[in-house]
């Protein structure tokens, strides 16, 4: 299982494939948005690939062409760091064997939450135990080395199903319209079943 699969970065809110309107800048304006992009071209000319001529930039306005293009920026300055240094002071725990099932109970609630101040979420969790979920933010989260993005609407979506566990995501998480989509092109399903650790989590909504 590859980091990539379970995490899910999402920067800034705005789309790139369907960019929202933005009211047509005065004649300054457009002097200005035009010097910034300049600026912000050269600055990005170091860490620029071939796959910065994939972006359909003629979709995008001006202002929303910029927005992009800070974005990459904040993302190539960004420093790599373990998760568990995203916030100070760095999010220690102790081995989940440790400790009893209350003291756990209150160092999830505690850690979810320092996760969420530094704009980590977790999704799909609610297969998985107060221990188990422990154990994977002790095991996998807090050591992920993972870019820091200091920028405006950006968060960290940690997917708490394996990529390669399609029997989790299939009887847990899929949707009817997924389900059959699976069933037609790959075979039998697992029988639906109510999640068993219902809890409830920060949501990006509430950033």
């Amino acid at each position: 299982m590859t980091r990539d699969a379970r995490v899910l970065r999402v920067a800034a809110r705005h789309s790139t494939l369907n960019p929202p309107e933005s009211p047509m800048p005065n004649v300054t304006d457009e002097v200005e948005l035009l010097m910034r992009n300049a600026r912000l071209r050269d600055e990005l000319e170091p860490y620029i690939d071939e796959s910065v001529s994939l972006v359909h930039f003629r979709q995008m306005s001006l202002r929303e062409e910029n927005c992009f293009l800070e974005s990459m920026l904040a993302w190539e300055r960004a420093p790599a760091l373990p998760i568990s240094c995203w916030s100070l002071p760095e999010v220690m725990l102790p081995r989940p064997a440790t400790i009893d099932d209350d003291v756990l109970r209150n160092l999830l609630e505690d850690v979810i939450d320092r996760l969420f101040c530094v704009r980590v979420l977790l999704e799909m969790t609610e297969h998985l135990s107060d221990r188990q979920l422990y154990t994977l933010i002790y095991r996998d989260i807090l050591p992920a080395c993972e870019k820091k993005v200091d920028l405006p609407g950006n968060y960290l979506c940690w997917r708490c199903v394996d990529e390669s566990d399609s029997e989790t995501w299939l009887t847990y998480y899929a949707t009817e319209a997924e389900r059959l989509q699976w069933e037609n092109n790959e075979g039998p399903l697992p029988e639906p079943q109510d999640l068993p650790y219902p809890r409830k989590l920060p949501r990006a909504s509430e950033l």
